[in-house]
C-alpha cells in the first residue's frame, strides 16, 4: 500500500532541503556525535567499571564506544553531503587499503596492546620498571596504540605496546607491593660479628618504611623472615661481608629506603668498640724469608 501523498511529498522536501543544507547538516552530525558519545560514556563509566573491574580495559572500553558514535556521525554527514552508502564502502575500502600499508605499524601495536589488556602484565598505577634502562614510573595510561609512563624524573614516557611486549619490565606493584632488598656492610675480622649482625638488624627494623617483624612472608611455595635478617655473605680480602635483607612495605620510595637503612646503620655502629666498617687496605709481613726493607727517614727542616 503506497504512502499517503502528504507523507510523499514531506519526506521529498525534507530530502531537498537536507541536501540543499548539507554541509551544514554534515557539521551537525558530526558535532552531535561527537557530544552524544561524550555523554554516553558518562552514563555508561561507572557500568563498565563493575563489570571489567580494571582501569585499562574500562578506558578502552569507554574510547571504542566514543569512537564508534564519532564513526556513525561522520557515515551520517557523508550521507547528507550526497554521498551513498554504495559509493561510501567501495571509498572506505580502497581508504582503507591505502591505509593499511601506510599504518601497518600502527595495526601491529593495536593488536599488541590487545595481548597487554588480556595477557595482564601491569596496570594502571602500577609501578614498573625497565631492566634494561633502569628507569622506573607509574603506568599512567594504556591504550590499545601505547602505554604511558609516568617516570620517577617527573618525565613521561610513551611507549609502543610492541615495545613493551618485546621488554623485559619488572612490575613492582603486581598483587603484593612487598619488595624484598638487600644491603651489604663490610666489617673488620677484629669486629665481633654476631653484635654487628644484631646491630644491622635493629637498625632496618627501626625505619618506619621497613616491616620489622610478623609471620614469614609467603611467595609461591618458599617462604621468607618478615623481619630484617642478617646473614655472613664472605670473607673478604679487606674484611668480612655481611648481607642484610629486608622488606619494604611499599615499593615507591625504594632509594629513599635503602638511604634510611644505611643512616640507621651508621648510627648504630657509631660509639661501639667491638664493631667497625672495613676499609681497603694491605698489610705487609716480612719474616726471615722475606728479605730486608731498606727503610729511610729525613727529618724534616
Amino acid at each position: 500500500m503506497p504512502w499517503p501523498l502528504e507523507i510523499q511529498e514531506f519526506v521529498a522536501q525534507a530530502t531537498r532541503f537536507v541536501h540543499d543544507f548539507g554541509v551544514v547538516f554534515a557539521v551537525l552530525a558530526i558535532v552531535v556525535s561527537w557530544y552524544a558519545g561524550r555523554v554516553l560514556t558518562g552514563v555508561l563509566g561507572r557500568r563498565v567499571a563493575r563489570r571489567f573491574m580494571r582501569p585499562s580495559v574500562t578506558r578502552t572500553v569507554l574510547r571504542l564506544i566514543r569512537t564508534g558514535v564519532l564513526f556513525v556521525g561522520i557515515v551520517v554527514a557523508l550521507w547528507t553531503v550526497g554521498l551513498g552508502l554504495g559509493n561510501l564502502f567501495v571509498s572506505v575500502t580502497v581508504f582503507s587499503a591505502v591505509l593499511g600499508i601506510v599504518l601497518a605499524p600502527i595495526v601491529g601495536s593495536i593488536i599488541n596492546g590487545i595481548f597487554v589488556l588480556a595477557d595482564q602484565p601491569y596496570e594502571i598505577g602500577d609501578m614498573i620498571e625497565f631492566t634494561e634502562t633502569g628507569q622506573r614510573g607509574f603506568v599512567e595510561d594504556i591504550t590499545l596504540r601505547y602505554t604511558k609512563v609516568f617516570t620517577l624524573d617527573n618525565t613521561f614516557l610513551v611507549m609502543p605496546n610492541g615495545e613493551m611486549r618485546e621488554t623485559n619490565i619488572v612490575n613492582y606493584s603486581a598483587e603484593d607491593e612487598r619488595t624484598r632488598l638487600s644491603l651489604t656492610v663490610q666489617v673488620t675480622y677484629e669486629s665481633d660479628v654476631e653484635a654487628a649482625r644484631g646491630a644491622m638488624e635493629r637498625a632496618a627494623a627501626r625505619c618506619e618504611e621497613v616491616i620489622e617483624g610478623g609471620p614469614d612472608i609467603r611467595i609461591g611455595s618458599a617462604r621468607y623472615p618478615a623481619k630484617p635478617t642478617c646473614y655472613l655473605e664472605e670473607f673478604a680480602d679487606s674484611g668480612i661481608d655481611l648481607t642484610l635483607r629486608y622488606w619494604a612495605k611499599q615499593p615507591y620510595r625504594l632509594p629513599g629506603i635503602r638511604s634510611n637503612v644505611q643512616r640507621a646503620i651508621r648510627e648504630e655502629f657509631e660509639g661501639r668498640e667491638d664493631v667497625a666498617f672495613a676499609y681497603p687496605h694491605v698489610q705487609h709481613v716480612f719474616d726471615e724469608e722475606s728479605g730486608e726493607a731498606n727503610v729511610a727517614l729525613r727529618r724534616r727542616q
